[in-house]
C-alpha cells in the first residue's frame, strides 16, 4: 500500500512538471514545432509515394516482356523476352554510373507543402553557354547525395531510372526478332548513359528547353507531365529509327508489295501483359505529381483508368467493324 502511494505521488509530480513545462513554452514555439513536424511528415509521405510509383513503373517491364513475347513468333520468344529482361539491368547500371548525373546534377525540388526533401542540387552545369545549360554533372554513381537530401535523391533516382528503362524498352518491340544481341546490349548501355539523359537534362533536369520561359519569355518553357515527350517520344524516335534501318521481318511483304500476316504465338500472355502495363501506368502517371499531399494524384489516376477503358473499347469496336470479330 505504501509503495502504491509513493508511485501515485511520483506520477502526480511528473505530470505536474510536464504540464508546467508545456505551459511555460511560448505558444509560438509550440506552433513552430507542430508546423515543422507536419512539414516533415508531408515530405516523408511524398517520398514514400514516389518510391511506390517507382516500383509500379519497374513492374511494367514484365508487361512489356509479355506483350512483345506474345506477339512474336514462337521461335524468337526466348530472344525477345531476354531483351526485355536484360535491358533493365543494362540501362540501370549505365544510368546509375553516369546518366543520372548528366540529367539531374543541377536539379532540386522545392515546392512548400508538396516537396519530398530534395533540398538542393548535387552538382552543377557541365556544358553551358551563358544561361543555356546542355548537360549537368554531380551525383555520379549517386556519390555526394547526402548534401542534397540523401534518401530523397535516392528515391527520386529510383523513379527516374524506371522511366529511363521504359524508354529503353520501347525499341525492343519495334526491332523484335530482327536485331543481334550485341547490338541490343550496346543500345541498353547507350540509352541509360547518354541518349535518355541528354534530352532529359534539357527538360526535366532544368536545362535550356526547360528555361525557355525565363530566358526568352516563351511561356513556362518545356512542360511535360509524366513523360509524353521525355519518355515516349524519345523512346519512339529510337524505335522508329531502328525499324527503318532494319526493315521489316523476312516474309512480311511479297514481291508485289502486299503484306502477309505474321500472327503472334501466344495471345493470352500478350493480353496479360497489357493488364500489367495498365497496373503500372497508375504509378507512371499518378506518382508523377511527386506528392501524395497533392490530392490531384487521385484525378490523374482516375483519368488513367478512364483512358484505358475507352481505348480498349474503341480498339475492340474498330476491329469488329473491320473484321466482324474482336480479333486481338
Amino acid at each position: 500500500m505504501k509503495a502504491r502511494r509513493v508511485l501515485t505521488g511520483a506520477a502526480i509530480v511528473t505530470g505536474g512538471v510536464a504540464a508546467a513545462l508545456w505551459f511555460s513554452t511560448p505558444a509560438g514555439a509550440q506552433s513552430a514545432d507542430a508546423k515543422g513536424d507536419t512539414a516533415l511528415l508531408g515530405q516523408q509521405v511524398n517520398l514514400l509515394w514516389i518510391v511506390i510509383g517507382a516500383v509500379l513503373v519497374i513492374f511494367m517491364q514484365a508487361g512489356f516482356a509479355l506483350v512483345e513475347t506474345g506477339f512474336c513468333r514462337a521461335k524468337h520468344a526466348a530472344h525477345v523476352v531476354s531483351t526485355n529482361f536484360a535491358v533493365f539491368g543494362l540501362g540501370f547500371v549505365a544510368y546509375f554510373l553516369v546518366g543520372y548525373a548528366f540529367m539531374f546534377g543541377g536539379f532540386s525540388y522545392a515546392l512548400p507543402g508538396f516537396d519530398f526533401g530534395y533540398s538542393s542540387p548535387v552538382g552543377g552545369p557541365l556544358i553551358e553557354v551563358g544561361d543555356w545549360v546542355f548537360l549537368w554533372k554531380g551525383g555520379f554513381a549517386l556519390g555526394d547525395i547526402g548534401k542534397a537530401g540523401g534518401g530523397a535523391v535516392a528515391g527520386y533516382f529510383l523513379y527516374m531510372v524506371a522511366f529511363m528503362d521504359t524508354t529503353a524498352t520501347i525499341p525492343t518491340g519495334s526491332m523484335a526478332e530482327r536485331w543481334k544481341w550485341r547490338s541490343f546490349v550496346g543500345w541498353g548501355l547507350f540509352c541509360g548513359a547518354i541518349y535518355y539523359p541528354l534530352f532529359g537534362a534539357w527538360t526535366w533536369g532544368g536545362g535550356w528547353l526547360n528555361q525557355l520561359g525565363n530566358n526568352v519569355g516563351l511561356g513556362f518553357g518545356y512542360v511535360d507531365f509524366a513523360g509524353s515527350g521525355v519518355v515516349h517520344a524519345v523512346g519512339g524516335a529510337a524505335a522508329l529509327a531502328g525499324a527503318m534501318v532494319l526493315g521489316p521481318r523476312i516474309g512480311k511483304f511479297n514481291k508485289d508489295g502486299s503484306a502477309n500476316t505474321i500472327p503472334g504465338h501466344h495471345v493470352p500472355i500478350a493480353m496479360l501483359g497489357c493488364f500489367i502495363l495498365l497496373f503500372g501506368w497508375f504509378g507512371f502517371n499518378a506518382a508523377s505529381t511527386f506528392a501524395a499531399t497533392d490530392i490531384q494524384f487521385a484525378l490523374v489516376a482516375c483519368n488513367t483508368g478512364i483512358a484505358a477503358a475507352f481505348g480498349a473499347v474503341g480498339a475492340m469496336t474498330f476491329v469488329m467493324m473491320k473484321t466482324g470479330k474482336p480479333d486481338p
